[in-house]
């Protein structure tokens, strides 16, 4: 699914990642836990292709095939998918107009035809209710005016429709309540799968407990630094990450 090997990369010259390497496989689930400043969401950003985000050294394979001279939306034509930790306001775009154009986008890389509206309309009605998804949100611009909730309910339904074959999902958890928490994580569960795979950003393990993950990694200093089982999780809770930060110092 996501071989990442021995990748390095600058941020304004500054190196952010010091030879990471790390895997994925098909219908897994893998957390990434780690203080501020380890590289968390430099390393999502560098694999989803973000500008600004110099690779120096390494690869970043997908299902096998090297990412890293593709575009964003290349990469997202390929089945990747990034959940951001701040989801961006679009003022002017209509969210269903947005929807649309994404998906008829996936559909057109793949050789098929476009969604005719009324059939587009059924499948995003059927995931909005799925996802408690307010019909409302669907008439407003891209996520103007919504609360830090709804701009990460609208998200997974974005990962619904477009039925990405690896999604990362960037501290997906900031700044959500209990019950967004679980409507999210509840839409992520149910997208679960034997030829899907999550790359699950998160700092605490609160999100752990919804979203079970089948393999933690532990990153400090641009690196990854243990890995271990959803235990590794509840050490990290209770012992924090001082003896990893000097490990990777």
């Amino acid at each position: 699914m996501l071989e990442i090997k021995n990748l390095h990369a600058n941020v304004g010259g500054k190196e952010i990642l010091k030879g990471l390497t790390l895997t994925v496989k098909d219908g897994e689930v893998a957390a990434i836990m780690g203080p501020n400043g380890s590289g968390k969401s430099t390393l999502s950003y560098v694999v989803a292709g973000r500008e600004g985000y110099e690779v120096t050294q390494g690869e970043v394979l997908l299902n096998g095939e090297s990412i890293l001279d593709m575009p964003p939306d290349e990469r997202a034509a390929k089945g990747l998918f990034l959940a951001f930790q701040y989801p961006v306001e679009i003022p002017g775009v209509n969210t269903m107009t947005f929807l649309k154009a994404a998906m008829n986008a996936q559909r057109k890389h793949r050789g098929e035809k476009e969604l005719p509206t009324p059939e587009f309309m059924k499948i995003v009605r059927e995931a909005q209710g799925k996802l408690g998804v307010a019909q409302d949100m669907l008439r407003r611009a891209l996520n103007v005016g919504f609360s830090g909730g709804e701009k990460k309910r609208m998200e997974v339904l974005q990962m619904s429709l477009l039925d990405p074959k690896l999604a990362i999902l960037d501290e997906t958890d900031s700044g959500l309540d209990i019950d967004a928490l679980r409507v999210v994580a509840d839409g992520v569960n149910a997208l679960r799968g034997t030829d899907r795979g999550f790359l699950v950003i998160t700092h605490y393990q609160r999100l752990l407990e919804y979203i079970k993950p089948d393999t933690v990694h532990v990153m400090a200093s641009g690196r990854i630094v243990k890995t271990g089982g959803p235990e590794l999780a509840h050490e990290l809770e209770a012992r924090g990450y001082k003896e990893f930060i000097g490990q990777a110092a």
